[in-house]
């Protein structure tokens, strides 16, 4: 879907006057971000989510989808590329998720050994999180796609 479609489709669901309030925007400009763009013409006018894109094209820095992301109350985990192989990857990414659970098991009981968890402490469980979620969607995906090549490209890592 197109940027200028999803905005449509929010804008079907939620007051465009409302938005435009909230964003100290003109009512006009936020209906502008839902028309299809001028291909010739990118303006100030570009609608948010295609100047989100452009920046981070331009910088190639996830932390800005990492950060949006955290915004919605979710987080950002990026598809694995797919190539056809044999499922003999199975059992090694199976063994693989498990040991990045463990690893995190270890990570948080070290953390609450003394019933309290530090900032630092805390940041350390969210990196052994953040890593179990990868290394389990890269494993869903491939089992969705049948396809299990790239599970042996993603060996395991050591904590951050």
């Amino acid at each position: 879907m197109r940027s200028h479609e999803v905005i449509r489709e929010v804008l079907k669901s939620n007051s465009a006057k409302q938005i435009s309030s909230d964003m100290n925007l003109s009512l006009s400009l936020v209906y502008k971000w839902a028309e299809t763009p001028d291909p010739q013409a990118l303006t100030q006018s570009s609608n948010p989510l295609d100047r989100v894109d452009q920046f981070y094209q331009s910088s190639r820095d996830i932390r800005l989808i990492h950060w949006l992301c955290e915004r919605a109350g979710g987080f950002f985990i990026r598809n694995p590329k797919t190539v056809q192989s044999h499922p003999d990857y199975l059992i090694p990414a199976t063994n693989q998720i498990v040991q990045e659970f463990a690893d995190l098991l270890a990570v948080v009981a070290s953390s609450a050994a003394d019933s309290a968890v530090t900032p630092a402490e805390a940041k350390k469980i969210r990196a052994r999180w953040e890593q179990l979620k990868s290394v389990t969607e890269t494993f869903v995906h491939c089992c969705e796609e049948g396809n299990f090549a790239e599970l042996r490209h993603h060996p395991p890592t050591s904590p951050s």
